[in-house]
Parts: structure tokens; C-alpha cells; sequence
């Protein structure tokens, strides 16, 4: 099929080159445009749904709605040391 398109184009090699860039353009316009705004209701990239731990959309993370208090044991403790991070770099030694 490209190699048809490549010879239809008229005016040799510069010629060919530019109705090649002028094509591509014209059918990313096209798709742009027309075919994926058409498209779009169609696909599920909108549909989003965040859930906490217990898999119920709209539910409050961690503690009591009520009294905003977090439940005993859930302190965030990290798994990692962070001071180690925070040291600067070794200077060079001439």
C-alpha cells in the first residue's frame, strides 16, 4: 500500500517527500479530531474508582469519621531507616 502511495505522488523526490509529510499530517488531524472525540464516550478511561482498604468506593481511610481519631497500631512506621538519607555525601579525598 506504500509503496502505491510512494509512486502515485508527483514531482520526484522532494515532491514525494512533502505529500508524504502532508498525508500523515492530514490522517493525524483526521484521527484527532474526528475519530477520537467520537470515540471517547466509548472508552473507559474515565471510569475511576478509588477505594480504601476495605474495598468500599466513598469510605474514610483510617480512624472514625466522627472523631477523626486513627486506631491503635496504625502509627505509619516505615519499614526503612530515613536518617540514613539525610547524611551528605562523603567528600573526596585528594
Amino acid at each position: 500500500m506504500y509503496s502505491f502511495i510512494w509512486r502515485k505522488l508527483p514531482f520526484g523526490l522532494a515532491g514525494k517527500l512533502a505529500g508524504s509529510v502532508l498525508l500523515a499530517a492530514a490522517t493525524v488531524a483526521l484521527l484527532w479530531y474526528v475519530a477520537f472525540p467520537w470515540a471517547e464516550p466509548l472508552l473507559p478511561f474515565d471510569d475511576v474508582q478509588v477505594t480504601q482498604d476495605s474495598g468500599v468506593p466513598g469510605e474514610p481511610a483510617g480512624g472514625d469519621a466522627v472523631t477523626g481519631e486513627t486506631p491503635a497500631g496504625d502509627e505509619h512506621d516505615l519499614p526503612y531507616d530515613t536518617d540514613q538519607n539525610n547524611t551528605p555525601p562523603p567528600s573526596p579525598s585528594r
